[in-house]
């Protein structure tokens, strides 16, 4: 008997109005002229595996390349967390042990507290998950503060099954590709060196994204995707 290769894929719903209404606000939001004073912002996370070597490797010479033992000891995980700026370019990635409300809502106000702090609102564009809400503001900070970012940040969810609708999953393939491929990152530490340096590195290129699908585009293109009307 044969087998068959199986590709694993995000299948999109049949027609479904929840998740043409989430993908048409996020378009919405993409197709927005740059504004300053209210910048719109993609995040994503992803967990990572750590990973310590058990012999040292053996460095390049003219006549081979560095070679690394097959063999490698488990260091336990971290969670990457990646924001993005696709209008102009900018993307940063932090790193934390776990991906708690609290971990996620932390990064949220550094973001907020520094490279936001004079921005009047602040739209981000992130999926639906239960950690991603401004309830995870009041589990990690007095409720006064907890107000203040609610306030500041304008939520819109990428819908379920759809998170290719959210850019900051294309910036945190690239990092993955670009960075973390075949390689060994053995404590959080080093994994933050590494991120920070793509994130410098790719900034300094200042790559913009071209984000081409509209909301009139998905309606031709995705019609599949839109309940039919019955007269």
């Amino acid at each position: 008997m044969s087998r068959r290769k199986i590709e694993y894929w995000v299948i999109p719903p049949e027609a479904n109005g929840e998740f043409v209404a989430c993908m048409e606000d996020v378009i919405e939001v993409y197709s927005r002229p740059y504004d300053k004073s209210v910048p719109v912002v993609v995040m994503d996370e992803q967990p990572v595996q750590l990973l310590k070597e058990t012999r040292k490797p053996i460095e390049a010479t003219l006549n081979h390349p560095k070679r690394v033992d097959y063999e490698y000891e488990r260091a336990g995980t971290a969670q990457l967390f990646l924001f993005a700026e696709p209008k102009i370019g900018w993307r940063s990635a932090k790193v934390r042990k776990q991906k708690t409300k609290i971990d996620w809502a932390k990064e949220i106000k550094v973001l907020i507290d520094s490279r936001y702090q004079e921005a009047e609102k602040v739209i981000l564009v992130c999926d639906n998950l239960n950690t991603h809400t401004k309830g995870a503001f009041y589990e990690a900070f007095a409720p006064d503060v907890a107000r203040s970012l609610a306030q500041k940040i304008e939520f819109h969810h990428t819908p379920k099954h759809g998170s290719w609708l959210n850019i900051a999953e294309c910036e945190l393939s690239s990092l993955t590709r670009q960075c973390l491929k075949d390689r060994r990152i053995e404590s959080i530490e080093s994994l933050q060196e590494e991120t920070k340096t793509w994130a410098n590195s790719t900034n300094e290129k200042q790559r913009a994204v071209d984000w081409q699908l509209t909301i009139d585009g998905a309606r031709m293109k995705l019609k599949s995707l839109y309940p039919i009307i019955l007269s």
